[in-house]
């Protein structure tokens, strides 16, 4: 089972989430792709087994993976102080893996109903559907 997890700006949802994972589901193995250099730092120190930087290491990870997960804005173009590049976003709408998808309100993207979540409430939820699947 590969699991790719995709994070922007610092990494610091991509670090939470790589670490869950490798906590939770030894078998899988954990694809980190940071839109920059320190997403993908961030998520590489906290455990991943393989991790890459930039626009085409997300489409070509969407191509290989069984699970994508990260914040809801990997699949909005120009989100995340438009880290996500439109290509990014289309690789990750069009992939046959499955998508869990953190949501957060962030850059202009507000997505009701989530007010009362937190951080690492939505990070265990998105480990357990992880879980759900690799069943």
């Amino acid at each position: 089972m590969t699991i790719l997890v995709i994070d922007a700006q610092g990494g610091g949802i991509g670090r939470q989430l790589v670490t869950a994972i490798k906590q939770n589901i030894s078998t899988a193995t954990v694809i980190a792709v940071g839109t920059n250099s320190a997403a993908t730092t961030a998520m590489l120190k906290a455990g991943a087994d393989e991790a890459a930087t930039g626009e085409n290491s997300v489409i070509v990870g969407c191509r290989k993976a069984d699970i994508i997960v990260g914040p809801i804005g990997i699949v909005i173009a120009d989100s995340l102080l438009g880290e996500v590049t439109p290509k990014m976003a289309l690789a990750v709408a069009q992939s046959n893996a499955k998508r869990i998808l953190i949501p957060f309100n962030h850059c202009d993207n507000i997505i009701v109903g989530i007010s009362d979540f937190n951080t690492a409430s939505l990070i265990q939820d998105a480990v357990d559907e992880i879980k759900k699947t690799v069943q």
